[in-house]
């Protein structure tokens, strides 16, 4: 009487190829959501500078002096954006420098590049 079954080393050798396909899974994913993370805080900034840019007319010439987060960034009446983004994966404000009121700097930090790099953009007048 011949009894059919998996032995103990067809088992092994079946879990040590699971455990390779989801590690090397798990690698991709975390990947793609670093470089999902950069493309909206590439985004976000970029927006922020549209709307900087926007104050820049309707107030004077001048760049604010500070750049609050969640809120709206406001002259007057004028709304140019309804809330300020922040970081995707801290939920920290994006650094933002003015150089006087005439110029400004914004940055975000990169998780997908290694080390890590600040991506910056500057005011367009």
């Amino acid at each position: 009487m011949k009894k059919s079954g998996f032995t103990l080393l067809e088992m092994l050798i079946v879990l040590g190829i699971i455990a390779v396909i989801l590690s090397v899974l798990s690698v991709s994913f975390s990947t793609t959501q670093k470089k999902s993370r950069d493309a909206k805080r590439k985004g976000d900034l970029k927006s922020i500078q549209n709307a900087l840019e926007q104050y820049y007319s309707a107030c004077s010439y001048n760049y604010p002096t500070g750049l609050p987060t969640g809120v709206p960034l406001k002259c007057g009446t004028d709304n140019f954006i309804t809330s300020v983004p922040v970081d995707p994966k801290t939920g920290v404000g994006y650094t933002y420098t003015p150089v006087g009121t005439a110029s400004f700097t914004i940055c975000g930090n990169l998780e997908s590049e290694s080390p890590t790099v600040s991506y910056c953009l500057s005011n367009q007048q």
